[in-house]
This record gives C-alpha cells, structure tokens and sequence, in this order.
C-alpha cells in the first residue's frame, strides 16, 4: 500500500517590524522541526517587493537548510523563472543538489506577483511564456546536454552545466492555480505538479477538472506524467487554545500553503510552541 506523503509549502509571510535575522532563523528552526517529525518534503518561494516574503532566494534559503536538516526533501517553491537567466538557474539547481547530499526538487513558476515583475521591468502578458521556454531549456541542460539558443530575453553559446544533478533524475514541478496553464505546462515538459490555488474555494473545486489538462498536453507531446507527482495544496486549521497551555496551531494535508512561523502561526502535523515577538531596532524595521 502507498503510503500517503506530507509536506509543507511557506512563502513565508512574516509582519512587517519583526527582526529579519529572527525570520529568517525562527524558518530555518522550522524547517527542522518539520524533518524530525518526519515531513517528506519542505517548500519556500521567491519575492523580492512586498516587504513580508523576504526570502529572495530559495536557493540560499534551503543550503541552509540542507545543513539543519537530515532526510526531508527541499523544494522551490517557486523559482520565478522569467526572472533569471536559465544556465544560471540550473547551476544553482545542481549546487543546491549537491549541499542538500541529492535531497533538491526543482519548483518553477511565471512569478506571482505583478510587483516583483513591475520592479524588474517584465510585463506580465510575457511571464507564462517566458517559465515555457526557459524551463525546456533548463531540462537540457540539467540532463547534460550542450545548448545553443537565443530569444529575445537570453542568449546561450555552446552551454553546458560544469555538473550534472546528484540526483539521476532530478525531481521538477511547476506551479498551478486555478488556470489550466500550469497543468497544461506540466504536461508539455513531464513535471511533477504543486497546486498552490487548491487552498482557495474555486482552486479546490477545480481539482476534479484540472488533472485532465496535464494528461491532454502530455498525450499531445509525447510525454506522460503521474499522479503521484501531483501536490494538492491544503490549508491548515488552527487548534483551539487550551486552558493553562501556550497558543499553539497546527496543519495537516499534503501542502500547507499557509505558513508563518513567527508569532500566532506554527505549522507541523504536532503542536509547536509561539515565539512572543520581539521588538527589533530601528535601523532593522522593513517598511513596505
């Protein structure tokens, strides 16, 4: 029988005024905790404007996290791809591969949010098509090919990866929503699927529906893809505080898309104790 697999997927959100070295640490203890309880898989993403989701590389992030961390698998989550140059998001795929001893999943996705395209002067009607090409690109290169390619956006002459992934074959997902393009891209490239839209009502309604497009775009090109790849997004529910007892929260479900580890949030299948806030200096505070 197989078994059912957890994981859980943070942006993360942190209020704005917390110490950023407290954020980032109280994420990494997270992270940590989630591999001892014995979590499958672990997600963060990438922003760059919003002030509260200041993690601008997942790469960084989970290096660090390789190094807290024992068995749990660590994801992008997501790699914005319309935002890099495709040789230099596969070199850090690799690194990041090999610090995490072959524990890496590669999440790609358009970008979420019009602020962090707007910042880099990317307009939106481009991001979809732009995760297209560059993903088909960084499959070649991380199955060890030599590429040539140029497009308006990025130039590659006689590239080729220094390393190969540690891993044979190294996991890839894109995101999904509640559009059919993120399914439909999943088909087309043969990755895995994270449906971070299923924590919302019309996301999970959608879900009956939305298997049928990544089955479709793979017959079309040739490719196929498994269910067993798929993460459904679920979001957590807080446990009731208890008399005599600290606040505490959980989640459970194969993603929690949900997460804030500071403050009222905690997010494991177990109870995690909440880390009163601590006000930060002055010269420390974000301010949007």
């Amino acid at each position: 029988m197989t078994r059912m697999r957890f994981g859980a997927f943070i942006a993360p959100h942190h209020p704005i005024g917390e110490h950023p070295m407290l954020q980032y640490r109280s994420d990494l203890e997270l992270a940590a905790r989630l591999d001892a309880l014995g979590f499958d898989e672990f997600w963060c993403g990438e922003h760059h404007s919003t002030g509260w989701e200041t993690i601008a590389s997942p790469e960084m992030f989970l290096a660090a996290a390789g190094e807290r961390t024992h068995t749990i698998k660590l994801g992008t989550g997501v790699i914005s791809l319309p935002y890099h140059h495709p040789f230099m998001v596969a070199q850090r795929m690799v690194q990041l591969d090999y610090m995490t001893r072959g524990r890496a999943i590669f999440g790609s996705g358009p970008g979420a949010l019009p602020s962090d395209a707007h910042v880099l002067g990317i307009s939106p009607l481009v991001q979809r098509d732009r995760q297209d090409e560059a993903l088909g690109v960084i499959r070649r290169l991380l199955a060890g090919e030599r590429v040539d390619y140029r497009c308006e956006w990025f130039t590659l002459n006689d590239a080729r990866l220094q390393l190969v992934p540690l891993q044979e074959k190294l996991p890839m997902v894109v995101a999904s929503t509640i559009s059919p393009s993120g399914m439909t891209l999943a088909g087309k490239h043969g990755t895995g699927v994270i449906s971070i839209g299923s924590t919302a009502s019309e996301g999970l309604a959608a879900l009956a529906t939305q298997w049928q497009f990544a089955q479709d775009s793979a017959a079309k090109h040739g490719n196929t893809v498994d269910r067993r790849d798929w993460r459904p997004g679920t979001s957590p529910r807080p446990v009731k505080k208890r008399a005599n007892r600290p606040a505490t929260a959980s989640c459970a479900g194969t993603t929690n898309t949900s997460s804030r580890p500071c403050s009222a949030r905690a997010q494991s299948a177990l109870p995690v104790a909440i880390r009163p806030w601590t006000k930060p200096p002055s010269s420390m505070v974000q301010r949007p």
